[in-house]
């Protein structure tokens, strides 16, 4: 027998504010057709004036826990992923464990823009796999409304606010892909990409929050071949064949991103869970996001084998094969 992790909770968050393509086009020069055309995306939601990552983060948390059936003084390990902290230090994570009554373990961040979710996944599995925790909470939250430059029709379009977090506790298995938990992850980065995706601030450099700035076609063609290859090193890895996926939970970013991946690896689309037309890129955050859809209006279902991937700035990109 070997150690597996779980997903026995899942949870999310969304603010109440809805932006639509057409709020946006009084705004700057675009149109509904063009955005959606472009990327599948018809509205987002974006956080209130003083509604921070945090809050976002602590709200999906807690309906994670309960739906999950614990309390926040069972967990013993959270980790969120987010590119858009409340603060350059401490961890937002610290503030999600004091939120939730965790006085034991430990909390911190990570960051790895929009496959954030996935690493911070891959995290807590290494942690529960050695035996040092038990129960984790594993959340992506972001707020990027407050990195967007809005007069920018080529960014401001695509993102939104959110929040998702994923509960999981050390179960046991054969050591076979029909375990239950996170049968394998597969974590990737490249630096050399650097100027295609990323935001034109900081501590160190500007002393500023600074904007994104992204060069989207680039982007796109990384994109497709990236995350065909590491979905397709996921299914080798476990001696699988796409056919065997039930669902695939792909990053958000854009509808014909994820059209390109499904057709170069013969997805059939009717298996790709996508919010993207409604919650827009919500970056570390669209992953749960679209799980906890997918869970909480039954498509996904116990036992079924899930595949998750995404690719953020960096490069950084990963999947995950999980069985509910």
């Amino acid at each position: 027998m070997i150690a597996r992790s779980q997903i026995i909770g899942c949870g999310s968050y969304l603010p109440a504010r809805l932006v639509t393509n057409a709020e946006l086009a009084a705004k700057v020069d675009t149109s509904d057709e063009w955005i959606v055309e472009r990327s599948g995306i018809r509205q987002r939601h974006i956080a209130a004036d003083g509604e921070m990552t945090s809050d976002l983060a602590i709200a999906a948390a807690t309906r994670a826990l309960q739906a999950a059936g614990i309390s926040g003084s069972a967990v013993d390990l959270i980790i969120l992923a987010t590119a858009t902290p409340d603060n350059t230090f401490p961890a937002t994570a610290t503030k999600v464990q004091r939120a939730i009554g965790m006085k034991h373990g430990f909390a911190f961040d990570i960051q790895a823009v929009c496959s954030g979710f996935v690493y911070a996944l891959s995290i807590a599995d290494n942690f529960i796999k050695s035996g040092q925790v038990q129960t984790a909470l594993v959340i992506g939250a972001e707020t990027f409304s407050r990195i967007l430059d809005w007069t920018d029709r080529t960014t401001s379009v695509l993102f939104g606010d959110g929040a998702g977090a994923v509960v999981l506790r050390a179960g046991r298995g054969k050591g076979s892909s029909q375990d239950r938990g996170i049968l394998s992850t597969h974590l990737h980065s490249d630096g050399t990409h650097h100027d295609l995706l990323y935001v034109d601030g900081g501590p160190s450099s500007t002393q500023t929050v600074g904007h994104l700035r992204m060069e989207g076609r680039e982007v796109f063609r990384h994109a497709v071949i990236n995350l065909a290859a590491v979905v397709g090193e996921a299914l080798s890895a476990n001696d699988l064949k796409a056919s065997d996926i039930d669902w695939v939970v792909p990053h958000q970013a854009n509808r014909r991103i994820i059209e390109g991946t499904a057709k170069k690896l013969g997805f059939p689309m009717d298996r790709m869970v996508m919010t993207v037309e409604w919650h827009a890129n919500t970056s570390a955050a669209s992953i749960p996001l679209a799980l906890t859809e997918a869970v909480g209006d039954g498509r996904i279902k116990p036992g079924q084998l899930i595949l998750l991937e995404a690719m953020g700035g960096g490069f950084t990109w990963g999947s995950a094969l999980v069985r509910m």
